[in-house]
């Protein structure tokens, strides 16, 4: 069954930088695009970031401001989001989804301290 993992959250400080990953498995990862996205207390899910199959094709949300990089290693099945830079309004808990599959990962708390 399609799977997805997500880690690599935890608590840091305004300015840090997190790496997530996002482990896939049950599908051919390689086949699809792969989506980051966030829910803050109270806020609706947001899109963080997208990549193509290939990884040669992002797009980001408004907010992200060249702040944050998503990647992808079709070798390991694994999608990345590094995020640097990072303000108190980045708090959320992040989530791996490939849209076609309507597969959501049980997400990773990203917590900034001011």
């Amino acid at each position: 069954q399609v799977q997805l993992v997500e880690s690599g959250g935890g608590l840091v400080q305004l300015g840090g930088s997190l790496r997530l990953s996002c482990a896939a498995s049950g599908f051919t990862f390689s086949f699809y695009a792969m989506n980051w996205y966030r829910q803050a207390p109270g806020k609706e899910r947001e899109m963080v970031a997208r990549i193509s199959v290939s990884g040669s094709g992002t797009t980001y949300g408004d907010f992200v401001k060249g702040r944050f990089t998503i990647s992808r290693d079709n070798s390991k099945n694994t999608v990345y989001l590094q995020m640097n830079n990072l303000k108190p309004e980045d708090t959320a808990v992040y989530y791996c989804n490939q849209p076609i599959l309507n597969s959501w990962g049980q997400g990773t708390q990203v917590t900034v301290s001011s």
